[in-house]
Order: structure tokens, then C-alpha cells, then sequence
């Protein structure tokens, strides 16, 4: 069968991706698809297992490049084990967060540059989104939104990480134009999820010959 495809969802916390993640998903089931729904860092027992690790505040000790290897571990038994079967069989694959996680958190937010580019390609064995839509958001609304709750590991980092992080997803969409679909996370749940629809029908519509 012929392969899937393959989206992700990006942006910080409080940008909304949860909410559209579930608005797409009973789209594509109205168009007449099952799609596969994952997260990153997660997806798979072992994956689960590495992403309590990241995210336990009592590790707080974890240096820079221990973090971004545990990304690329879970990345890449999560793209084994779930996302390219479910690709070879012509699924469409919808995952919160992916790569590009990586490259703004660890490679910019961390300052590991190309390290963070060179573990993911062999992490993810070139299984890269075919579209990504990156939910975009001022650090500061950011913070507001996700406000006091008990917040994990990466959510208590400073607010010069998530400038850093910010400033990264926005070079990536520069680079990435193509695959990267920026979205105004500023605007209402029912605007943002039309500006969605009305990319992915496109894409839809070239992969499945729809």
C-alpha cells in the first residue's frame, strides 16, 4: 500500500496544539481516515519511560546533551515501533511534536546547534513530517496561558530558554518553508482549525489522488 501521511504539531505549551490535535483528528475521520495518534517524547512503553525521565523536576541536574540524547532514544523506538508501520500501511500518522522539538528546545533553547540535527538524523532513519503546522505564540502569552500549575522539568526553565526556543521555531519555518505551515496561535479554535483544513485538503488531495 502506498505510503501514509505523516503530520505533526508544533509550538510551545499553551499554544493550543492539543485542542486542533483533536479537531484534525475528527476531520480526517469524517473524510473517511483512521488516523494514528502519538506524541512526542512518547508513543511506545520504552518512549513513555524516557519522557518521565525528561520531564521529573528532580532531575534538574540533567546536563544539555544527556537530555537531547534521551529525545533522540525515545524518537527513534517511537519511529521503529509506531510511526513507519503505520506509514507503510498508507495510515495517516498525526504526532504532537516531533523533530523540529528537538532542533528549537535542545539545538537552539540549549544551544547545541548541528549536535542536535546530527543525533535526530539517525534517530528518526530520514522518517521526517511530510507537513508540520507550527502553532506560534509569544513566550510571554505562552507563560500566561499555561500560569501556575504544577509545572514539569522543561515548563520551569527561564523565560530567556523559551525566547531561545521561540526564536528557533521561527528560523526553522524560514528553512523549512515548504514542510512548515505557521499558524497564529492568537487566533480563535475555530479559525486556526479552518486555516488547517484548508492545507491539509491540499496535501491530502496530491498524497491519496483524492
Amino acid at each position: 500500500m502506498r505510503k501514509g501521511l505523516f503530520i505533526s504539531l508544533e509550538g510551545s505549551d499553551g499554544a493550543g496544539k492539543s485542542t486542533q490535535l483533536a479537531l484534525l483528528s475528527s476531520y480526517l475521520v469524517e473524510c473517511g481516515y483512521i488516523p494514528v495518534i502519538t506524541r512526542e517524547p512518547g508513543g511506545t512503553p520504552l518512549s513513555e519511560k524516557i519522557r518521565a525521565l525528561l520531564l521529573d523536576k528532580k532531575y534538574s541536574e540533567m546536563d544539555a546533551r544527556t537530555e537531547a540524547l534521551l529525545y533522540a532514544a525515545a524518537r527513534a523506538q517511537h519511529v521503529v515501533e509506531v510511526i513507519k508501520p503505520a506509514l507503510g500501511d498508507g495510515k495517516v500518522v498525526i504526532c504532537d511534536r516531533f523533530i523540529d522539538s528537538s532542533l528549537a528546545y535542545q539545538g537552539y533553547g540549549r544551544k547545541l546547534g548541528e549536535d542536535v540535527v546530527n543525533i535526530n538524523d539517525f534517530a528518526t532513519a530520514g522518517c521526517i513530517p511530510d507537513i508540520t503546522f507550527l502553532f506560534k505564540l509569544k513566550p510571554e502569552i505562552s507563560r500566561s496561558r499555561i500560569g501556575h500549575k504544577d509545572k514539569d522539568r522543561l515548563e520551569s526553565e527561564q523565560a530567556e530558554f523559551y525566547d531561545e526556543v521561540s526564536r528557533g521555531y521561527a528560523e526553522l519555518e524560514k528553512k523549512y518553508p515548504d514542510r512548515i505551515v505557521g499558524i497564529d496561535a492568537a487566533n480563535g479554535i475555530e479559525e486556526i482549525h479552518a486555516t488547517i483544513r484548508s492545507h491539509l485538503d491540499g496535501v491530502l488531495k496530491g498524497h491519496y489522488d483524492i
